[in-house]
């Protein structure tokens, strides 16, 4: 199996594991990629504590690299998120440098066009899957100027940060298809099987960016208690509520439903996020498997999932409508 991701990103199979901040880490990540798709390390991969040290926190990413490494020869990339003031942010340099320094070959770019950043990526041999989390024509059409290699085209029907549009995958799909001259186009968003990435390839996507898929894999290091509420949860069984940047959706719980009942009285999106307890939450509801005190994000695919199985089934599954 071939086609234009597969050949830009030297892999066998055209769909990449979303980097997934807490929970992914080394057994994942390899599994996808050994699966013959592209495993992302995300922020805090690997980890159950949080550290303020820039030191560590690259250390323990170096450890997670090495990790991977030891248990596949494939491909696998690298979460990258500038913030657009690289002079101000403290992590680019140090996370730019191990990319460089592990000859990590793709980067999930996650953030603002930065050309200046693009062209130094580039220069170290380092492929770019760009992605904004809102994304948009103009938007597009900047990141293929400035030499995306592959960009992601993200509907409202993701988990994690939703688009601040509500555009859903259907729609967003073939409008960015339309606003590049060349570059392919990954489809992320409500893509959990078969029919789902059949109706991506349909409208032009070349392949599938996933997430909520794999949460719900045995190599996931996901709660088992959220696995299990998963499987049996329906795309109307999730709630979105008002948060920082615009909307965010989880599984049903303690918390999650008092954050729904802020979202519909006059309570400000920094205030919601903050009583969601920010980015904590996430590892709180979905690594620790409290919903009382976090939120569990999911895409709206999440219908589709029926039981835990492989990476490998999962990845066959929804790759098996690629054309041979």
């Amino acid at each position: 199996m071939t086609n234009r991701i597969c050949e830009i990103l030297g892999i066998e199979k055209p769909i990449i594991q979303g980097p997934l901040l807490w929970l992914t880490d080394a057994k994942l990540v390899a599994a996808v990629s050994n699966a013959g798709g592209l495993g992302v390390l995300g922020f805090n991969a690997g980890q159950t504590t949080v550290t303020k040290s820039i030191v560590e926190t690259i250390q323990r990413m170096r450890d997670e690299i090495h990790k991977t490494r030891a248990l596949t020869d494939k491909p696998f990339g690298l979460n990258f998120g500038p913030t657009g003031d690289p002079a101000n942010d403290v992590f680019t340099r140090p996370t730019l440098d191990l990319i460089y320094e592990e000859q990590i070959p793709v980067v999930a770019y996650v953030g603002p066009v930065i050309p200046e950043l693009f062209k130094e990526l580039h220069a170290h041999g380092v492929k770019i899957v760009y992605r904004y989390i809102t994304p948009s024509r103009e938007n597009a059409k900047l990141a293929e100027d400035s030499g995306a290699d592959v960009i992601v085209a993200t509907g409202f029907d993701e988990g994690g940060t939703v688009p601040e549009r509500p555009v859903g995958t259907l729609s967003i799909v073939p409008l960015l298809v339309d606003a590049v001259d060349h570059t392919p186009i990954m489809a992320a968003g409500g893509i959990t099987d078969a029919r789902t990435a059949k109706a991506v390839l349909d409208l032009g996507a070349e392949g599938f960016y996933c997430g909520t898929a794999f949460l719900a894999s045995e190599e996931s290091r996901m709660a088992e208690n959220i696995k299990q509420q998963a499987v049996t949860t329906n795309a109307d069984d999730m709630l979105t509520y008002r948060a920082l940047p615009a909307f965010y959706r989880s599984l049903p719980g303690e918390l999650p439903n008092h954050l729904m009942e802020m979202s519909q009285t006059s309570a400000s999106n920094q205030e919601i996020f903050a009583a969601a307890n920010g980015y904590e939450g996430l590892r709180e509801g979905m690594l620790v498997g409290d919903l009382s005190k976090g939120y569990a994000s999911f895409g709206l695919g999440i219908s589709n999932i029926h039981a835990i199985e492989p990476v490998q089934k999962i990845v066959d599954r929804i790759c098996a409508v690629i054309p041979d």
